[in-house]
C-alpha cells in the first residue's frame, strides 16, 4: 500500500444543518421552531460559536480480514456488521477518524444542569451532538475528496457501540488512532472503562476504503451518501436518506374532567428540587393529567434526556403514576417508566449496551414512594446523580423525583388543566 493518508482539521468550521438539528431536537422534518425553542435553538448555537472549539483527524491504515475477524494494523476487532461490509466491498484499508466538539459544551451543560436550567441543558447538549455529526460529515467529505483522484470508494463509518460492535473495544480504536502524536489538536479523547468516550461529545470510527469502486456503486448499502447531509456535494453518489425521529410531544390532556371542589392535600408554598418556573413549564409542555370519575389522576410525564456514550443521542422516556383521590391524600398507587413509544435512544445507553435485559429490567421495577402520599416527594432524599442516562440507580431516581415534583406543582398550584383542586 502507498504512503498512509493523514490529516487533520484542528479549527473546522462547523456547519449544523437547520434540518439535522431540528431531527436531533425531536422534531418533525418541516416544523418551525418558534418562540421559546426558537430562542433556546439559537441560544445554543451562538454559546458554542463563542466558546467551542471542535476538531477532528483522520489516518489511513491496512485491513485484513481473518476468520470473521476484522484486523486494522496489530489491532483485531470483532464486528459482523464491519466485517461484512469490508469483505462484501472488497476494502483494502480503512480510514481511522476521531472527532470532538470539545469538553466546553460538555462542562457548560452540566453547570446548567446543577443551576437548575434544564431546557437550556437539552438543547445545548443536542447542539453538540449535532456538531459532532457535522464533524464527520466534514471528514467524510474531505475523505471523498481524497480518495475519488485516487480511484477509491469510501464506506460508510462504523463505531464500537453501533449495533454488532462492542463498546469494550473503544478503547483498543482509540489507541490505534494515535491521537497521543497529535499536540496541534485543542483536544483529544479518553476512554472510560465503560467504553464511554469522555468528552462524550466525541466519536471514533472506521471508514472502509475500497478500490473496486464499481462494486460500491451497484452496493447502494455500502454508500454513505445515504447517511451524509452535505449540500451540493461533487462526489454524492446517492440521495441523502436519513431516517427522520418524531417524537411526539406531550401537552396537557384536553379531555380531562375537573373534580369537584374538596379539601387540598398537597402543600401549596412547597420548597423543590428545581424553581417553580421551570416546573410550571414542563406542568404545561410535558405533562398529561387525567382526573377520573372518582377523582383519581392518571398523569403521564415525558422526560427528554441525552445518553452519556455515542454521541450524547437523544432518549425519551414516558413516567405513569396513578394517584388515589384527594380524600385518599393523592396516595401513589401505580407508578411505571418506559422507553416512549418510538424512540429508541435508550439502545445507545452503555448500560444497554453491556447487558440490556438487566437495565430495562431495573428500569421497569422502580416504583418509589409506591403507597405513600404524593405530598411525601417533598422529603425524599434521592439520588442526586445529573447524567441525562438511565445507566446509574441515583439518575433514575432523580428523574422520578422530577415527574413526582412536577405532578405536585401542577395539582397544587392547579397550572394543569386537568389537575384536581
Amino acid at each position: 500500500m502507498p504512503t498512509p493518508f493523514e490529516m487533520s482539521d484542528p479549527r473546522p468550521r462547523v456547519r449544523v444543518l437547520e434540518a439535522e438539528y431540528r431531527r436531533l431536537l425531536g422534531y418533525p422534518k418541516d416544523h418551525e421552531l418558534t418562540g421559546r425553542a426558537l430562542e433556546l435553538a439559537d441560544w445554543a448555537r451562538d454559546w458554542y460559536a463563542a466558546h467551542g472549539r471542535p476538531w477532528w483527524y483522520a489516518r489511513q491504515a491496512p485491513v485484513a480480514l481473518e476468520d470473521g475477524r476484522v484486523r486494522i494494523e496489530s489491532a483485531s476487532f470483532t464486528s459482523s456488521r464491519l466485517y461484512a461490509s469490508l469483505l462484501e466491498a472488497g476494502a483494502e484499508s480503512a480510514m481511522l477518524v476521531a472527532v470532538g466538539a470539545g469538553d466546553e459544551c460538555e462542562r457548560e451543560s452540566r453547570r446548567l444542569w446543577e443551576d437548575g436550567k434544564p431546557d437550556e441543558y437539552f438543547f445545548l447538549e443536542v447542539y453538540g451532538s449535532a456538531v459532532v455529526e457535522a464533524l464527520v460529515v466534514a471528514a467524510s467529505f474531505r475523505l471523498c475528496e481524497w480518495a475519488d483522484g485516487r480511484r477509491l470508494a469510501i464506506l460508510p463509518h462504523y463505531s464500537p457501540g453501533y449495533p454488532d460492535w462492542d463498546i469494550a473495544e473503544q478503547g483498543r480504536l482509540k489507541d490505534l488512532i494515535g491521537l497521543q502524536r497529535r499536540p496541534e489538536l485543542p483536544g483529544t479523547v479518553e476512554v472510560l472503562a465503560s467504553g464511554m468516550l469522555q468528552p462524550k461529545k466525541s466519536l471514533l470510527a472506521v471508514f472502509g476504503a475500497t478500490p473496486q469502486v464499481e462494486r460500491v456503486q451497484r452496493l447502494t448499502s455500502l454508500v454513505p451518501c445515504a447517511n451524509c447531509a452535505l449540500v451540493g456535494c461533487r462526489y454524492r453518489r446517492a440521495a441523502y436518506r436519513h431516517p427522520m425521529r418524531q417524537v411526539e410531544a406531550v401537552h396537557p390532556g384536553p379531555e380531562a374532567a375537573a373534580g369537584e371542589q374538596g379539601t387540598m392535600p398537597l402543600t401549596r408554598a412547597a420548597r423543590y428540587s428545581v424553581s417553580a418556573d421551570v416546573l410550571g413549564r414542563w406542568a404545561k409542555q410535558r405533562l398529561r393529567l387525567r382526573v377520573l370519575a372518582d377523582r383519581s389522576v392518571e398523569a403521564t410525564f415525558r422526560y427528554d434526556g441525552t445518553t452519556c456514550s455515542n454521541m450524547g443521542r437523544p432518549l425519551a422516556f414516558e413516567y405513569v403514576i396513578r394517584l388515589a383521590p384527594p380524600e385518599d391524600g393523592y396516595r401513589i398507587t401505580d407508578l411505571h417508566c418506559a422507553p416512549a413509544p418510538g424512540d429508541d435512544g435508550y439502545t445507545y445507553m452503555c448500560a444497554y449496551l453491556e447487558d440490556p435485559d438487566d437495565i430495562m429490567r431495573a428500569i421497569a421495577s422502580e416504583q418509589p414512594l409506591l403507597g405513600h402520599p404524593l405530598d411525601a416527594v417533598l422529603q425524599w432524599a434521592r439520588g442526586r446523580g445529573v447524567a441525562g442516562c438511565y445507566c446509574a440507580a441515583p439518575s433514575r431516581e432523580h428523574k422520578w423525583g422530577l415527574a413526582l415534583e412536577t405532578l405536585h406543582y401542577a395539582l397544587s398550584q392547579g397550572t394543569n388543566p386537568g389537575a384536581a383542586p
